[in-house]
């Protein structure tokens, strides 16, 4: 496997998949400490007396639980921090391999600038619920709000794309991408934009929408089509060893989607190993 091939199949790694191999996620460890903490308080206040003290607290019951979950919340809260320091590592490390992957995609385009692609956003962006891709026009659910007039702006762009004006299409999307960096359905807005600049053959440009969509939203509603659509535009470019690892990636993250389908027959196409 080349050493770009291993680059690519490290920044598809993401911070998600890392914290799956836990028996524990964040959320588990935290409640199972905020409810020994509950129970180490109520234990403590009954064992404020101002009597004698009765022979379960000479270390026979109470006490002996109250030792027990002491050093039950150390071990969690160890195991919460180690978890922590994980997961800050990996996304540390995703997002570099994804700006190393913009930048060798900028370095195909003839137009691009090396010098104004700025700093990779943190791996993830903004979270999204995972569930049913909604349409596309319609808000994402989930309780995510609009900023006034974002919704209108997608829209126009959209209607352009489904227009067949291209060109048109691709500048709203970027446009639109600016001006809502983060919002719920920026996400989409790369992807769309990928889809304008490949109906007008500007691959490089397209594969770094699609890989924009991906990594600021892996579980948004076209994560699966955008990596789907970032691993045949690799292949389009000629860069078959890393359209094959995104190709593959498709399948062992949305094993479910239609886009894994898909990823299948166009790893087949490619003679992918």
């Amino acid at each position: 496997m080349t050493l770009r091939a291993l680059i690519l199949a490290a920044a598809l790694a993401l911070p998600t998949a890392a914290a799956a191999q836990d028996d524990q996620t964040l959320a588990d460890i935290r409640q199972e400490l905020s409810i020994l903490f509950v129970e180490l308080q109520t234990l403590k206040r009954e064992l404020s007396t101002t009597g004698t003290p009765s022979v379960n607290l000479a270390g026979t019951g109470a006490l002996e639980r109250i030792d027990a979950m002491e050093a039950e919340l150390r071990r969690l809260t160890a195991r919460a921090e180690e978890l922590e320091f994980r997961i800050d590592s990996v996304v540390s490390d995703g997002t570099n391999r994804i700006g190393d992957l913009e930048f060798r995609l900028c370095e195909l385009e003839p137009d691009c600038d090396i010098a104004a692609l700025g700093d990779t956003p943190s791996l993830g962006g903004v979270e999204v619920a995972p569930g049913p891709a909604p349409a596309p026009t319609t808000p994402p659910s989930g309780g995510a709000e609009l900023a006034i007039g974002e919704q209108a702006d997608f829209d126009r762009a959209k209607e352009a794309l489904d227009s067949g004006s291209f060109r048109a299409a691709a500048d709203l999307f970027a446009a639109f991408t600016e001006a809502y960096k983060g919002g719920p359905l920026t996400g989409q807005a790369h992807f769309w934009r990928g889809e304008a600049l490949t109906a007008l053959g500007e691959t490089a440009d397209a594969a770094r929408a699609y890989l924009e969509s991906f990594s600021g939203a892996p579980d948004g509603p076209k994560a699966p089509e955008a990596l789907l659509k970032l691993g045949l535009a690799l292949g389009t470019l000629g860069q078959q060893a890393d359209a094959c690892i995104t190709l593959g990636e498709v399948s062992n993250r949305y094993p479910t989607s239609t886009a894994a389908i898909e990823a299948v027959n166009a790893r087949a196409q490619l003679g992918c190993a």
